[in-house]
């Protein structure tokens, strides 16, 4: 007798307590589950259920053996869980997603912790946007990531929320690099560069309306995939980039907005894994990640929690 399979048809038939219901959630007809319910309690030696025309009810001895039952079909997924990555060469390995725009550092940073941290390990990084990102974790395609909000995460865990605020990254020889902080209204009539928005769309969305609240409407938006490119444009005097803080660098100055309007918001999101030594992988990759937000790329929680003092680094992938 198949054990595992008539447990999988108990549980279902003790949730819904119709066979019909049942029998059209597993995708078989109703009288190969009532004999595979037979069988199991032939096999069991106890009667599982109380049939009637009207009803169908659990005995006594089917209320015991329902939740060992559950409990034994988790523990056979686990298994065809681990089996799955195995064949797919995954065990060991925590596959991650990290935004383009997070700077070199950051990233070299976010490395080592996690070696010094889970030395026994791979860490596997890939370079994605957002939306990717959560398809991929929807999918099974990636365990962890780091994302920018808003986003649709709802099907899974968040870490804590951090802000970014951002600055503007503009010639080093105008008028505005003179200045100690920049107003967005300053900006009026300046092309804006800012990361493509199809990487996250919401924070991209996010950061042109605040522009707008603000008094700022670009002439026109350049979405800027590689650093570089961003950068031409602003030594070129054609446009101004968002960015968080960063250091000068030759021909460019970053300044602070005026009452810090605009801020990326970005957590950790993870996909809940069934298999406890995979998660536990992912809960220390997703707190060394956390933590090198705040302590290397100078993010602060929005929980209210007070943030660590941090030496400010380029977190920008416009300077990296």
């Amino acid at each position: 007798m198949n054990l595992v399979g008539h447990l999988r048809c108990f549980v279902v038939v003790a949730e819904e307590l119709h066979f019909g219901r049942a029998a059209e959630r597993l995708g078989m007809a109703q009288p190969p589950l009532s004999q595979r319910i037979q069988r199991l309690e032939r096999e069991l030696g106890v009667r599982l259920f109380d049939r009637s025309s009207r009803r169908v009810r659990l005995t006594a001895p089917g209320g015991l053996l329902l939740e060992e039952a559950r409990d034994i079909l988790v523990r056979v997924d686990r298994v065809y869980s681990v089996a799955e990555r195995a064949r797919l060469g995954e065990l060991g390995t925590v596959r991650a997603g990290l935004p383009s725009d997070l700077a070199g550092p950051i990233v070299a940073a976010l490395i080592a912790a996690f070696r010094e941290r889970r030395p026994d390990l791979r860490l596997d990084l890939r370079e994605t946007g957002t939306t990717e990102q959560v398809r991929a974790l929807a999918e099974g395609a990636l365990d962890a990531g780091v994302v920018r909000h808003p986003c649709d995460a709802h099907d899974l865990e968040l870490g804590p929320m951090l802000a970014q605020p951002l600055g503007v990254l503009v010639p080093a020889g105008g008028g505005l690099a003179a200045a100690p902080e920049v107003r967005l209204a300053d900006l009026g009539g300046r092309a804006l560069v800012v990361p493509p928005r199809e990487e996250a769309p919401g924070a991209h969305d996010e950061v042109l309306a605040g522009c707008r609240r603000h008094g700022y409407a670009p002439a026109s938006v350049h979405e800027a995939r590689h650093p570089g490119f961003a950068l031409g444009l602003v030594l070129a005097g054609t446009a101004v980039a968002l960015v968080p803080r960063s250091e000068d660098t030759a021909g460019v100055a970053w300044r602070p907005l005026a009452g810090e309007p605009l801020a990326w918001r970005t957590s950790c999101v993870w996909r809940r894994a069934r298999d406890p030594e995979h998660a536990r992988a992912i809960a220390d990759f997703t707190a060394v990640a956390t933590a090198v937000l705040r302590d290397e790329a100078g993010m602060t929680p929005l929980d209210g929690a007070p943030a660590r003092r941090v030496v400010p680094r380029p977190s920008s992938g416009f300077l990296a």
